[in-house]
C-alpha cells in the first residue's frame, strides 16, 4: 500500500473513528453519571417517583442524543440535515399522536399539582372510585363495586375533579319528611336525639336540624351532621335506618306522595 495514500486517507479515518468512539463511550459514562446525580437531586426534593422516572428518562435521552450527534459530527457526517430530519419526523409523530400527547401533558400536570393521590376517593370524568395508580397517560381507579376503570388523563384534567378524601371531615346531608298531622316538635326532638347519641357525629361544627320545606305531601326536615370522612357512608346509612325505626315507634308517619282529587257532578237539565 502506498504510504502517502495511507497517511492521507486511511490514517485520518482511523483517527476520526477512534475519536468518535471515544466521544461516544466517554459521553455515555458522563450521561449516566449526570442522570444519577439528577435523580438524587429530585429525590431529595421529595418529588413523586413517577415524575422522577419521567424527568430522568427524558434527560438521559436528550443528553445521549447530544453525544450521538457529537460522535457523528466527528466522523464528518452532516448532522444539520439529520437534526432537521429528526425534527420533521418528531413533528409528524406529534400530530399523529395528538390525543396521546394531551394525555401525557395532563399526566404531568396531575403528578406535579397533585389534585388527588393514590387511595383517594374521587369523582372524575363521570367515574367515581378509589385511585389505585397514576401514570403518565392514564389513571387506574377501582369503583365501589370492585370494577377497574382506566381513565385517560386528558379527560380528567379537562373536567371537574371532586376529591372526597381531600378533607378530614364531611357533612352528611339528609332529608326526612313527616305528615302535616304529625307533631312537628316531637319529630324534631327525635331527630336531635338520634344525632346527638351518635358518637361519630362531631360537636364542632354543630349539626343542623331544621324544617326546610312545606312540601306537597310532607313537612321536610334537613339533617346535616358533620363526621370524619371515613365515617360518612356508615353514618348516612345507619341514621336513615334509625330514623325510620324511631318514627315508627313514636307514631310519626313518613307520608307517601299524595294528591287530593275533587270530583264535581253536574246534573243535566
Amino acid at each position: 500500500m502506498d504510504l502517502s495514500f495511507f497517511d492521507m486517507y486511511v490514517m485520518p479515518w482511523i483517527i476520526n473513528i477512534a475519536l468518535a468512539a471515544a466521544i461516544f463511550i466517554v459521553g455515555r459514562m458522563v450521561v449516566k453519571a449526570l442522570g444519577s446525580l439528577l435523580e438524587k437531586v429530585l429525590r431529595k426534593s421529595r418529588m413523586d417517583d413517577i415524575l422522577i422516572n419521567f424527568v430522568t428518562s427524558i434527560a438521559n435521552i436528550l443528553m445521549l442524543l447530544v453525544v450521538v450527534v457529537a460522535s457523528l459530527d466527528q466522523l464528518g457526517v452532516d448532522t444539520t440535515s439529520m437534526i432537521a430530519l429528526v425534527g420533521a419526523a418528531g413533528l409528524a409523530v406529534g400530530l399523529a399522536l395528538q390525543g396521546s400527547l394531551q394525555n401525557f401533558a395532563a399526566g404531568v400536570m396531575l403528578i406535579v399539582f397533585r389534585p388527588f393521590k393514590e387511595g383517594d376517593f374521587v369523582e372524575v370524568a363521570g367515574v367515581s372510585g378509589i385511585v389505585e395508580q397514576i401514570t403518565i397517560f392514564n389513571t387506574v381507579m377501582r369503583t365501589a363495586d370492585n370494577k377497574e376503570v382506566i381513565v385517560p388523563n386528558g379527560n380528567i384534567y379537562s373536567g371537574v375533579i371532586t376529591n372526597y378524601s381531600a378533607r378530614d371531615t364531611r357533612r352528611v346531608d339528609m332529608v326526612f319528611g313527616i305528615g302535616y298531622d304529625d307533631d312537628l316538635k316531637k319529630a324534631k326532638a327525635v331527630l336531635e336525639d338520634i344525632i346527638n347519641s351518635d358518637s361519630r357525629v362531631l360537636k364542632d361544627p354543630a349539626p343542623v336540624i331544621a324544617v326546610s320545606e312545606l312540601a306537597d305531601s310532607s313537612v321536610n326536615f334537613v339533617v346535616r351532621p358533620w363526621v370524619n370522612s371515613a365515617d360518612y357512608w356508615n353514618v348516612l346509612f345507619e341514621t336513615t335506618e334509625a330514623v325510620k325505626l324511631r318514627f315508627d315507634a313514636e307514631g310519626i308517619s313518613i307520608p307517601y306522595p299524595q294528591m287530593d282529587v275533587h270530583q264535581y257532578k253536574h246534573e243535566s237539565k
